[in-house]
């Protein structure tokens, strides 16, 4: 049974008065009196921050972003409900990490979720929702499709303002000389944050002219150009980086097991831009008396010396992810995930930035919490390899 206590935190940044994690023997609380030192072992204290700290932002070597929307899947719903479940689930993760070791102590800080992004998610949803049920804005015609497209638009619009929104928060934090995390909402939100590594990565003499690569994990390879009408789809992330992000040299997919003829054709007009490893090619190398460690070996030296992440919990085995939108049979099991990331951070390159989209918890309040909890152990060991890998 785990140490953490399954006390309820504010999905928020800790307050002027929260204490500060120091390996110090003490601590200042906010009112200036001695607080004692940040125990590892203990249960996560009432009102705690991610993973039942109590970072400061000045002094965190991560920040996390997190964005509450999903407007766009096409599938199952729920996924802006991540954010505050992996929050919560993170309360119970123990700190000491088998491949990572001391995570915690480089600081991880989970800024507060911006209201105003989960009400305009609300309401864009309600707008795409019935064009979703109609099959796409092409598929309509007449009175109805005028007013389908009337909703699109907004719902475009919607998108866009969270991509600025993220690359805002993503440059603030990159300005800051930090290592920014995304903890999503669909997997159209990390777009900005993209952009703005990529950015960065452009303007800075440690792009050393390679660009930036993408180790994207995922059973789909979001490369459908505007999918069901929806410009900023979550099924069409990859094609918008490739289309917006020149910055991005490389993009590496790893879990792919569910994907169309338009996305297969994207790839190989990409002349070598983007890299697929199959799910099924990954089973059948294994079966055949391979190993996923070489197989996760090749996956990353196709990758460039800087790199961002981005982990769609779908990735995963279904039991892994039950109520994520789109679950596909097949997947990474978590082991081999979590072999993936530690390969990276062992290569010698440099992780810029992460995101973790997709999680769905239950929407029945008495069914175990699998997928945030699962969630909440893979945002651990992002924050482990990009921290070790991050220099």
């Amino acid at each position: 049974m785990s140490k953490k206590s399954n006390q309820k935190s504010t999905n928020q940044a800790p307050g002027a008065g929260a204490a500060v994690v120091s390996t110090k023997n003490s601590v200042r609380a906010g009112n200036g009196s001695a607080a004692p030192a940040f125990d590892p072992n203990a249960a996560a204290p009432p009102g705690a921050g991610i993973f039942g700290l109590a970072c400061e932002r000045a002094s965190s070597r991560v920040v996390i972003t997190p964005v509450q929307f999903d407007a766009t899947t096409s599938y199952g719903g729920g996924a802006s409900a991540g954010p505050g479940a992996v929050f919560e689930a993170s309360m119970q993760v123990d700190l000491l990490d088998h491949q990572f070791g001391d995570v915690w102590k480089h600081g991880i800080f989970m800024a507060e979720a911006d209201g105003k992004i989960a009400k305009l998610s609300r309401k864009a949803r309600a707008l795409a929702e019935p064009i979703i049920e109609a099959g796409g804005i092409d598929a309509t015609e007449g009175k109805a499709g005028k007013r389908l497209r009337k909703a699109l638009a907004k719902v475009n619009a919607a998108s866009a303002t969270v991509n600025e929104h993220v690359y805002e928060r993503t440059r603030d934090v990159l300005k800051e000389g930090k290592l920014p995390g995304l903890l999503g909402g669909d997997h159209s939100t990390p777009l900005g944050a993209i952009r703005a590594c990529a950015e960065r990565l452009s303007a800075s003499k440690g792009g050393k002219g390679e660009g930036l690569g993408i180790l994207h994990v995922d059973a789909h390879m979001d490369l459908r150009d505007a999918f069901e009408g929806f410009t900023y789809s979550h099924a069409s992330v990859m094609f918008n980086v490739l289309r917006e992000c020149k910055g991005v040299s490389k993009i590496v997919q790893v879990g792919i097991r569910d994907y169309c003829a338009a996305e297969k054709q994207v790839v190989q007009a990409s002349k070598g831009r983007v890299s697929v490893f199959y799910d099924q090619d990954i089973a059948d190398e294994i079966n055949g008396g391979g190993n996923f460690l070489s197989i996760a070996r090749r996956a990353v030296e196709s990758l460039p010396a800087n790199v961002y992440v981005s982990f769609d919990i779908d990735a995963l085995e279904p039991s892994l992810c039950p109520h994520t939108g789109t679950p596909v049979p097949g997947g990474l099991a978590f082991a081999q995930a979590a072999l993936l990331l530690k390969v990276l951070s062992d290569s010698g390159r440099r992780v810029v930035g992460f995101d973790l989209v997709e999680v769905c918890p239950s929407p029945r309040r008495d069914d175990p919490p699998i997928d945030e909890s699962v969630g909440a152990r893979v945002l651990y060991k992002l924050c482990g390899a990009a921290c070790a890998a991050g220099a």
